[in-house]
């Protein structure tokens, strides 16, 4: 029997495959969601960099927030990095939620990408 991992990386590769399927030259919103922490990085995929990141370990979100790891920090992350893929001029991406459920932290994170001027 495959240990949670095992599961997790099964799931995130199955995510990651049917969104490079689907994306076209649209580069990807992934997603690393820790205990603590919630990271996010708009990637190009076919260049092989990092257009926007942004995560709540910055100082910019570090003090104003109680904790890195609610919906409230996943909510701000999702509004910082929209405001940087805007400013590095990307509108369209692909979201990979990896191998999390989307839900919680993970759709708080979406949904304030969506209101910053993301689609996907």
């Amino acid at each position: 029997m495959a240990n949670s991992k095992q599961a997790f990386e099964r799931r995130r590769d199955r995510v990651r495959r049917s969104i490079r399927k689907a994306a076209g030259e649209r580069p990807r919103l992934s997603i690393f969601r820790s205990s603590k922490q919630i990271y996010a990085q708009i990637i190009d995929d076919a260049k092989g960099h990092t257009i926007a990141s942004a995560s709540t370990i910055e100082n910019d979100l570090k003090g104003s927030l109680k904790t890195g790891a609610d919906v409230a920090a996943a909510a701000a992350v999702g509004k910082l990095v929209a405001e940087r893929a805007v400013a590095a001029g990307v509108k369209q991406v692909v979201f990979d939620r990896g191998g999390y459920m989307y839900h919680g932290r993970i759709k708080a994170l979406a949904d304030a990408a969506r209101e910053g001027g993301l689609e996907f």
